[in-house]
């Protein structure tokens, strides 16, 4: 596929998205969870222009970028109370009405993102200037393992996942009933308020 057409579809995607968002009050579940998701995008971006500063230094020396480093990976593991509110009472929901396969797979993607934002957190905590070339290596492999499938698990649940439970949980008292059971797992420390 060309670049401009990608670029067209992205842009697509976007839009619909934010249609979307766009068309729920602010406290429905679906849009806290849209509203997160902006947030995680930051903290990629951020993870993706902080791996690219290490990696042009020749050796270690002290600088912001690792605290920065550590920040992003402790925003990123903060994400698990998001992770829970969709795995513990979206997926159940989404599965009495006959809608497996989507649920599976998103589970089996936070299975995978949880082991490796853990370990960009255990990297970023132990930095070793004697080591320096190997923490730089595993760190291109932990951003380019967590970035493109953290951003490709937040389109399918933007722009497939989400559209399809607010098609088949169409009661108003039905994600009244999601929203209590989310306020009960709880929020992460960075979920914009509502």
């Amino acid at each position: 596929m060309p670049e401009h057409s990608c670029l067209s579809h992205l842009k697509n995607l976007d839009k619909n998205r934010n249609k979307i968002k766009r068309g729920l009050k602010p406290g429905h579940p679906i849009h806290t969870l849209m509203s997160e998701h902006e947030m995680i995008f930051g903290f990629l971006e951020r993870l993706e222009k902080t791996n690219q500063k290490v990696q042009k230094m020749e050796s270690y020396k002290k600088d912001k970028s690792f605290e920065v480093l550590k920040d992003i990976a402790e925003h990123l593991i903060e994400a698990e109370p998001h992770h829970q509110r969709e795995e513990k009472v979206l997926f159940p929901e989404l599965e009495k009405r006959g809608i497996f396969g989507p649920p599976e797979v998103m589970r089996q993607e936070h299975k995978i993102l949880r082991k490796a934002k853990k370990e960009l957190l255990n990297l970023a905590k132990k930095i070793q200037a004697d080591d320096f070339p190997q923490f730089k290596k595993k760190l291109v492999e932990l951003t380019e393992l967590i970035v493109p499938t953290l951003k490709d698990h937040i389109a399918k649940e933007d722009n497939i996942l989400y559209p399809m439970a607010l098609q088949v949980i169409t009661e108003e008292k039905d994600w009244q009933k999601i929203k209590e059971e989310c306020d009960k797992i709880g929020y992460c420390c960075f979920t914009p308020k509502e």
